[in-house]
C-alpha cells in the first residue's frame, strides 16, 4: 500500500507549493474547527445545566460542577482566541486575548436572561410546546440562538474567526444560519427554523418571529474601482418590535425596515420598507380549488371502485 501511496505523495507535494491559500504551513496559530465545536458543547451546559448532561446535576454539586466547566471552557477558549488573533504573525503577543474572555465570562448571565426570554416566546408562540423544558431539549432555535448570543459577544469583543465557526457549528447541526454580527433583541423565536438567513448587519428588535425557511439578507454588494466587493457596510434589512414573517419569504437590502407590528406573508419577496402595522401579502389571483368528484362523476369514474 505504501508503495503505491509513494506515486501520488509527491505530486500532492507539489500541488501545495503551486496552490497557495489551501494550506497553512509552519505554523501553529490556526483555530480548531474540532476545538470550537467542543467549546460549543461545554457552553451549552454552561447556559443550561441539566438539559446537556447524561446524568442528573444535584443543586449541591453545581457550584463545583459549574467552576469545573467554566474552567475548561475559559481553557479552550483561551487558546482558540489567542491562535485568532496572532494569525499573520503566531509569535507576537497581542494582549487581547485576557479581556476577551474577562469580557465574555461576564456576559454569561446576560445571555442566560436574554435566553429565558426566547423559551417565553416559543412558549406562548407555539401551540406545540406543552412546557417549557421541551422547547430546551429539543427546539433546533434554541442552540442556534444560544450559540449567536454568545458569538455575538465575542464578535463585539473583537475576536477574529471564534465567533463565525461558533455560528456556523450551530447552522450545521440547526440548518439555522445567524451571522454572529447581527443584533437581536429579547422574546426572539423562530418557529421550526430549518433554512433560516439572518446576515450580518441585520438589526432585530424584541418580540419577532420568523417561521421556516425567512431570509434576511443583501440585496447587492457595492464593488470598488477594481470590481471587487467592498467589505462592511449595512447591507442587511432591519426588523422592528413586535414582526412576524411567515415561511420562505425573503426580505434584502440595507435600507430595508420592516415597521413594529408588521406581519409579513408567506413567499413574500420584499427589497423596500414597510410601515408599521402593515400586512404584507401575495394576492392569490390565480389559485383554483375544484372539486375532483365532480369531475370524475361527469365522466362517469366510479371512485368507490
Amino acid at each position: 500500500m505504501h508503495k503505491i501511496l509513494s506515486l501520488y505523495v509527491p505530486e500532492l507535494l507539489a500541488s501545495y507549493e503551486r496552490v497557495g491559500g489551501l494550506n497553512n504551513r509552519d505554523s501553529h496559530n490556526m483555530p480548531s474547527k474540532r476545538a470550537v465545536g467542543q467549546i460549543c458543547e461545554d457552553l451549552l451546559q454552561l447556559l443550561f445545566p441539566g438539559f446537556h448532561d447524561d446524568d442528573a446535576v444535584h443543586h449541591g454539586s453545581l457550584a463545583d460542577l459549574t467552576t469545573e466547566r467554566l474552567a475548561r471552557v475559559v481553557a479552550r477558549l483561551t487558546d482558540q482566541v489567542r491562535k485568532s488573533v496572532r494569525i499573520g504573525d503566531p509569535k507576537k503577543p497581542t494582549g487581547k486575548t485576557p479581556p476577551i474572555i474577562e469580557q465574555f465570562c461576564k456576559a454569561l448571565p446576560e445571555v442566560r436572561e436574554l435566553l429565558r426570554t426566547d423559551i417565553e416566546a416559543a412558549f406562548e408562540g407555539d401551540p406545540a410546546a406543552l412546557v417549557r423544558e421541551e422547547i430546551i431539549v429539543s427546539y433546533p432555535f434554541i442552540e442556534a440562538i444560544g450559540i449567536q448570543r454568545l458569538a455575538h459577544r465575542l464578535h463585539r469583543l473583537g475576536a477574529p474567526f471564534i465567533p463565525r465557526m461558533m455560528t456556523e457549528w450551530a447552522h450545521g447541526r440547526t440548518g439555522i444560519d445567524i451571522h454572529p454580527g447581527a443584533e437581536i433583541g429579547t422574546h426572539f423565536f423562530i418557529d421550526h427554523g430549518t433554512g433560516v438567513v439572518v446576515g450580518e448587519t441585520c438589526v432585530i428588535g424584541n418580540h419577532v418571529k420568523l417561521y421556516h425557511g425567512v431570509t434576511l439578507g443583501a440585496r447587492s454588494f457595492v464593488k470598488d474601482g477594481a470590481g471587487h466587493i467592498v467589505k462592511g457596510g449595512k447591507r442587511h434589512p432591519n426588523v422592528q418590535d413586535h414582526v412576524t414573517i411567515y415561511p420562505n419569504s425573503t426580505i434584502l437590502g440595507g435600507e430595508t425596515v420592516i415597521g413594529a407590528h408588521s406581519t409579513i406573508g408567506a413567499n413574500v419577496f420584499l427589497m423596500q420598507s414597510v410601515p408599521p402595522h402593515s400586512l404584507v401579502v401575495y394576492e392569490e389571483t390565480q389559485l383554483s380549488i375544484r372539486s375532483k368528484l365532480a369531475k370524475s362523476q361527469a365522466e362517469g369514474f366510479d371512485w368507490t371502485i
